[in-house]
This record gives structure tokens, C-alpha cells and sequence, in this order.
């Protein structure tokens, strides 16, 4: 059996708030200058009144780090559910009434997260195709690119009013004709900080977060411009006063328009719950100290939060990917770098909410439009193509339809889509929600015999069957007699050999591909049997 070498772990609990005091406040404080103007910017780009991203990540870090049961990452609200979250106000009348129709829905999500996680399904995004949810993350990526342009350029608001996301993009040169030249200045310098920040080579200036260098940049800017008497109000961020906006603000009279609350809160539910899984196992792989988070606590933890934050009017919050990786690279030992953030986001809001209005719109719009891109990157489609070009069909699926229509309709598309290849590719109907799995013991080794195929809607069997092996064996799956082994699958296990081997000291041996076509030249991409072919 495999023997691995360890750190020695932190301590949990107040043991390790007094063991890992300085590592986890410093890096709580880092994170929290990253954390204060994107939280801004997502309530704002979501229609929401920008204080209430602070109060959803004030809660994120404060109250759901004594629940939540992964150990590095970071609560708080999401650019990923701006789309949804900018959706339910429009479509709950809009303005301060679609904001507290909007929060009903989100509360009753919230209890479906709790209920997820009580019911043990921290596993869920094991069901859905990997290709499918990064198209959903692109598309995500690029309706925030086409929502932020005009606020970057600093254009009056009505000029932007009631568009989609394909007639926004094809309105950038009406935008660009009516752009505010000083404030637009600020955005594109913001923009190129935001996007060039990746490839300073220098250690040491690379630690300092890009949303606080452009903050140090935009507002001296906007004070020498004077904003705030030479500009229309929009151009500046405006939050008013913690203590006067803490009150319950949902209402759930929205319940009436029965099939819209209904919708919204299964996409607040669904994405919220898929981006939180997503980000704790990509945290879990970077995680130094080897531990596997438990994914069903933290699930209660992030519902239990959003119902807080839904009732007192604040955004929804995930496990948020951008504020873990910057909170793990800071050097974070325990949950309690979440909880710092969240302190030191509500300290400054108390003690110094006058210099939050400082900041130019243009500027975080110019933090969101880089979270855009990172969601687009073209080497995103060029990483999907490499997997296989039916990889690509179905990202682009879910993109398309997901700017056309939503999010639903577009992951929907992508997973109908990746059936109907596994059927073209010779799948059996009856295979597609069960894959027959024998588990079998001999001496030290199991012995894991996967029949039919293996691909994303049956996976969840497959991987219950493959955690009820206790930890320190030797494993051998054979997928000798499937038919296809999808991408999804193919990753899924290389994620369960990693953890298999690093935190349970056994070893993980997959065979029975000799005889499988890969789909393309990439590591995970698809198998497909060729026996008697």
C-alpha cells in the first residue's frame, strides 16, 4: 500500500484561530481588498443596491465560517449569478420592488441548499457534463462583458436599459458615440491593470491584489476630477448606511407569479449550488495540507447563509473561485481567514463607508469585465476543442442558448445534446442513469468492474460505489466491458485517484482501455470500445 508524507494538519476551531491567528489574518485581510469593490460591483452589475454585496459578504465570512465544512475557501457573492440575480429583478417588475420580490425566491433557494445538503448531495455536480457547465460559466463570462461595457464607458443608463446580452454587444458602437471621455479614461486604465496583473513576473509586487492597485489609480483620479460635482450620479457608487439598511427586506409576494419564482428559484438553487461544488474541489486540489472537504456541510453552510443574507436584502453567495485561489496562494490555513475577510469588510463599512463612494462605477466595471474574460478566455473553447470536438459542439450549445434564452434552457440544451452523442456513439438506453458496478475484495486490492458505460448521468452510482472502499487499499477499476467512457467520467476519476491517493494513502490503477478509441488526443477525453469493430 502507498505511503504518503504530509504536512502536519492545522488545528480546527478556536484551537486553530489561536495556532494559525497571523496566517489566516493576513490572508483574510488581503482577501478582503480583493473582496470589497468585486462585491460592490456585483451587486450593482445585478441590480441590486451595492451595500447589500458587502452585507451578502459580511455574512459569507462572518457567520457561515462556523458552519461550513471546506477549509479554504471563501464565501461571498458571485459575478457567476450576476445574470440571474440581474434576471429576477427585471422580471419581478424591476427597481426596489423586483429587489424584494427577488429575495423570496432567493430565501426559499437558500432552504432547497440546506435541504441538498441534508440530503446528501454535495455530489451533485457529478451529474452534469463537465462541458456543459464551463459552456455555462462562458456564457456567464460574456453576458457580464456585455452588461459592464456601457458602464465602463460611463453611459447614461437608458441608453442600456431593457437589452439582452446579443443586442448590448451590438450596441457598443452607439455606446462608444456617447461615452463620458474622464470617466472612461479611468475604466480602460482600471481594465489594463486588471488584465495585465497576470504576467508581472515580479513575487513580490504580484502579491498585491489588482483591485486594490486600481483603486489606489481610480480614486485620487476621480478627486483631481472632482466626480462629484462635475458628474452625473451615476458615474460614482453610491451605499448609504449599514445600520439604517439592516432590516428584513424580502417579501415574498412574488410567490404569485407562480412559474417566474418557481424558475428562479431552482436557477439560484442549481447554479448556486453547482459554482459552490465546483470551487470547493478545484480548492481541495491546491490545499497544501491535503484535506477533502465535506461537501454536504458545506453546502447547509452556504444555504443557512444565503436565507440570512436573502431575508436582510444581500446578494446570494457561493464558494467563490477567484477570493479561495488568492486566499490559498496568501497562505491560509483554516476556515478562519473566511471569517477575517468578513470582519474586516464590516469593519471598514462602519468606520469608513464615505470612502467607499469614492470609487468610479467605470472602475468596477472594469474588475467585472476581467472576470468576463476569465470566464470566455479563448483558451477556454481552444481547451474544450483539444478534448474532443464534440466537447466543443456542446460547450457551444450551452453558450448559445444560454445568451439567448437563460441558463435553464442553455445547460438543458448542452445535456441533451451530450445524450444524443452517447446514443450516436452506440451508449445503451438502458445504461444512461445505471452502469451495473461489481465490487469485489481480495487480499489488500479491490477490484471495481464497471459494465456498459460510464458517463456523466450514471456517474453518481458508480462514485458512491467507489467511497464505500475503506482508505489504504489498492483499487483497480477495469472498464474493460464499457461501451463508452465519457469526459466527464475520465476526469471524475482522475479527481477520485487524486484524493484516493493523497489523503486516504492508497493507489488507484485504471485498465481495461487497450481495446477503447480515444475521442481525441487529451488526457481525459472520451473512450469509445472498438472490440469486434
Amino acid at each position: 500500500m502507498k505511503q504518503n508524507i504530509k504536512l502536519p494538519l492545522p488545528k480546527d476551531g478556536f484551537a486553530g484561530l489561536k495556532e494559525n491567528f497571523s496566517s489566516d489574518a493576513v490572508s483574510g485581510f488581503i482577501v478582503f481588498l480583493l473582496a470589497l469593490p468585486l462585491s460592490l460591483g456585483i451587486a450593482k452589475a445585478s441590480d441590486f443596491p451595492p451595500l447589500m454585496g458587502l452585507v451578502a459578504a459580511i455574512i459569507g465570512g462572518i457567520v457561515v465560517s462556523f458552519m461550513m465544512g471546506s477549509h479554504l475557501t471563501i464565501k461571498g457573492p458571485a459575478a457567476g449569478l450576476i445574470v440571474i440575480v440581474a434576471g429576477s429583478v427585471a422580471d419581478f417588475g424591476g427597481g426596489e420592488q423586483g429587489w424584494h420580490l427577488a429575495l423570496g425566491a432567493m430565501v426559499v433557494a437558500g432552504l432547497v441548499q440546506i435541504l441538498f445538503g441534508v440530503l446528501k448531495m454535495g455530489k451533485l455536480a457529478d451529474f452534469f457534463p463537465l462541458s456543459a457547465i464551463h459552456g455555462m460559466l462562458a456564457a456567464i463570462g460574456l453576458i457580464i462583458i456585455a452588461k459592464q461595457i456601457p458602464v465602463l464607458l460611463d453611459v447614461d443608463p437608458t441608453l442600456a436599459k431593457g437589452l439582452g446580452p446579443i443586442a448590448l454587444l451590438g450596441h457598443i458602437p452607439t455606446f462608444i458615440a456617447n461615452l463620458d471621455p474622464r470617466a472612461t479614461a479611468i475604466g480602460i486604465v482600471s481594465l489594463a491593470i486588471m488584465l495585465g496583473w497576470p504576467y508581472i513576473t515580479n513575487k513580490y509586487i504580484k502579491k498585491i491584489p489588482a483591485a486594490l492597485v486600481v483603486l489606489l489609480i481610480a480614486v485620487p483620479a476621480e478627486l483631481l476630477m472632482n466626480f462629484q460635482e462635475t458628474e452625473p450620479a451615476y458615474a460614482l457608487v453610491h451605499i448609504g448606511n449599514l445600520m439604517e439598511n439592516i432590516k428584513v427586506n424580502v417579501s415574498f409576494d412574488g410567490i404569485s407569479q407562480t412559474g417566474t419564482f418557481i424558475k428562479y428559484v431552482v436557477m439560484f438553487a442549481l447554479v448556486g449550488t453547482l459554482e459552490s461544488l465546483l470551487t470547493v474541489k478545484a480548492i481541495d486540489l491546491l490545499d497544501p495540507f491535503k484535506r477533502k472537504s465535506n461537501t454536504n456541510k458545506d453546502l447547509i453552510a452556504v444555504g443557512v447563509g444565503n436565507t440570512i443574507s436573502a431575508i436582510l436584502g444581500g446578494l446570494p453567495m457561493i464558494s467563490e473561485v477567484a477570493r479561495s485561489s488568492s486566499n490559498v496562494n496568501n497562505g491560509a490555513k483554516t476556515r478562519w481567514a473566511n471569517f477575517f475577510h468578513g470582519v474586516f469588510i464590516l469593519g471598514f463599512v462602519l468606520l469608513a463607508s464615505h470612502l467607499i463612494e469614492l470609487i468610479p462605477n467605470a472602475a468596477l466595471a472594469a474588475m467585472l469585465i476581467s472576470v468576463g474574460v476569465k470566464l470566455a478566455h479563448p483558451r477556454e473553447f481552444v481547451h474544450t476543442f483539444k478534448i474532443g470536438k464534440e466537447q466543443l459542439a456542446i460547450f457551444i450549445v450551452t453558450i448559445f442558448f444560454t445568451m439567448y434564452e437563460d441558463l435553464l434552457v442553455g445547460i438543458a440544451a448542452g445535456i441533451v445534446l451530450k445524450m444524443v452523442i452517447h446514443l450516436i456513439n452506440g451508449t445503451p438506453i438502458s445504461s444512461f442513469f445505471k452502469a451495473p458496478t461489481v465490487v469485489s475484495f481480495e487480499g489488500d486490492q479491490y477490484l471495481v468492474e464497471i459494465n456498459k458505460a460510464a458517463i456523466f448521468t450514471n456517474f453518481l452510482g458508480i462514485k458512491r460505489k467507489l467511497e464505500e472502499i475503506p482508505s489504504g487499499f489498492d483499487i483497480i477499476i477495469d472498464l474493460k466491458k464499457t461501451k463508452l467512457v465519457d469526459h466527464s467520467v475520465m476526469e471524475s476519476l482522475h479527481h477520485f485517484q487524486h484524493d484516493y491517493e493523497n489523503v486516504d494513502n492508497g493507489t488507484v490503477k485504471i485498465i481495461g482501455l487497450e481495446k477503447h478509441k480515444p475521442l481525441s488526443g487529451h488526457e481525459f477525453a472520451g473512450r469509445k470500445s472498438v472490440q469486434g469493430a
